[in-house]
């Protein structure tokens, strides 16, 4: 904080300690998110049954950073753990780059068979707002696995304000290419409504719908999924 006259900062360097806090205590924000999900679905296939996914996110401007978890609670599916960070660089208008690393561990993995336990997938998209719609496309990479993803996504927002929430629609269309084996098609459809619950916290409801064209189906034998969500977002 700049201090434009010395004696006023002498007389005032109480009041001038707290705004100095406050100012560092919004430079930043973190976000704690409890979600549970009926189904672990990701790109379109199904990673395990009900599933619990908590999460801690730091964001400081146009940097992002956190931690994200799927702990299955049903069956004996294997728990993940992801740490990623991200960058986002304003373009025109609402429009923007994101970029971005996610590194995927498997904890329980059993590499005896030669299964990577962690993999890095670097990222970049772009992502904007036009006529009430959020669309944005994104390149995946994993140099670990050496799997390409190519990903489109749009969502779009209905205020519910005598609810104090609102209905959120999303959709996504991908392409999975190994750099060996075949490649995999998938989409996502979802909605939810989140509820606002205070200044800080939120509770979100979820249905979604995933499908891939896998021959034979996913992990699970199948193709197309059903899932809900329920999930408590707190602030600081």
């Amino acid at each position: 904080m700049k201090k434009t006259l010395l004696i006023i900062a002498a007389l005032c360097t109480g009041l001038g300690l707290k705004a100095q806090e406050a100012e560092v205590e919004s430079s930043y924000s973190v976000t704690v998110d409890f979600t549970y999900a009926s189904r672990y679905v990701f790109r379109g296939q199904q990673f395990a049954k009900g599933t619990l996914m908590p999460s801690v996110e730091v964001s400081s401007g146009a940097f992002t950073a956190g931690i994200w978890s799927a702990q299955p609670l049903v069956d004996n599916a294997d728990n993940e753990v992801d740490f990623y960070a991200a960058f986002g660089i304003p373009l025109q208008g609402d429009w923007s780059v994101d970029t971005g690393v996610c590194l995927y561990y498997y904890p329980e993995l059993d590499t005896s068979g030669g299964a990577d336990e962690a993999t890095w997938e670097p990222y970049i998209g772009i992502t904007g707002s036009a006529g009430g719609f959020s669309p944005g496309v994104y390149l995946y990479y994993d140099v670990t696995i050496k799997v390409l993803t190519f990903e489109g996504q749009l969502g779009y927002s209905v205020p519910l304000e005598p609810a104090g929430a609102s209905l959120d629609f999303s959709a996504s269309l991908g392409r999975i290419d190994p750099d060996g084996g075949s490649g995999v098609t998938y989409y996502n459809v979802g909605v939810s409504v989140p509820f606002k619950l205070s200044d800080s916290g939120t509770l979100s409801l979820g249905a979604n719908y995933g499908h891939n064209n896998i021959s034979g189906g996913d992990g699970y034998g199948r193709n197309s999924h059903f899932f809900g969500t329920v999930g408590v977002a707190i602030g600081f």
